[in-house]
């Protein structure tokens, strides 16, 4: 299994399997999360899905004090908080899961971070040593979609993240990371059921090797 430095990980026998899907908001990422611990299920398997922001204090935080904002607060708080619920995050929910043996499927990780804040400005490196307490996930996908498709989807009130401008600066950190086997790309940009089977399937295919 790929990680995001590009090399193997080993799924050690007994444990679960964190599966990460990544993509810009509007690229159906969430659909998607949620449609592969459905088929997952389906199969037998015992999946479950989360999310981050978390649905824990530090998360909620971020959902109050960050997204619903007008004005962007400092990037670089912006990504303290994000680490910090990612902390939280794994502590509280993905750890137990996977010692349970569970698949975790999460909808966003470390990568949002790197897209979204890295692409505001901040260094990666330094992002990256924020969250060097993060689980490696067995799988990370990215969802892609082309920015003009992704901002005609979102029709509630955009975040102040979600600007064209902005979202093409994500686009172009996330493809980057795709690059560098950090992530695996998946071409959003088709109907819904064939991105779930595509990946349905690369997820399929892991759990049959491990």
């Amino acid at each position: 299994m790929m990680s995001r430095t590009g090399k193997h990980v080993t799924k050690q026998k007994g444990q679960g399997m964190l599966i990460c899907i990544e993509g810009l908001d509007g690229s159906g990422k969430t659909t998607q999360a949620k449609g592969l611990v459905e088929n997952l299920r389906q199969r037998g398997f015992d999946a479950v899905y989360t999310t981050e922001p978390s649905a824990g204090k530090v998360g909620r935080l971020i959902r109050g004090f960050i997204l619903a904002r007008e004005k962007r607060v400092p990037i670089a708080l912006e990504a303290l908080l994000f680490a910090a619920d990612r902390v939280d995050h794994v502590e509280r929910e993905v750890k137990p899961l996977l010692e349970q043996g569970k698949i975790v499927v999460c909808d966003r990780y470390v990568y949002s971070t790197l897209a979204y804040q890295g692409a505001a400005g901040l260094d990666l490196e330094w992002i990256g040593r924020i969250n060097q307490f993060a689980l490696e996930p067995h799988l990370a996908l990215l969802i892609d979609v082309p920015t003009d498709v992704v901002v005609k989807r979102i029709k509630r009130k955009k975040t102040v993240m979600e600007t064209k401008r902005n979202l093409e600066k994500v686009r172009e950190v996330y493809m980057k990371m795709v690059q560098e086997q950090r992530l695996k790309l998946i071409d959003g940009d088709r109907p819904i059921d064939d991105v779930a089977e595509t990946i349905f399937k690369i997820a399929l295919s892991l759990l049959k090797t491990t």
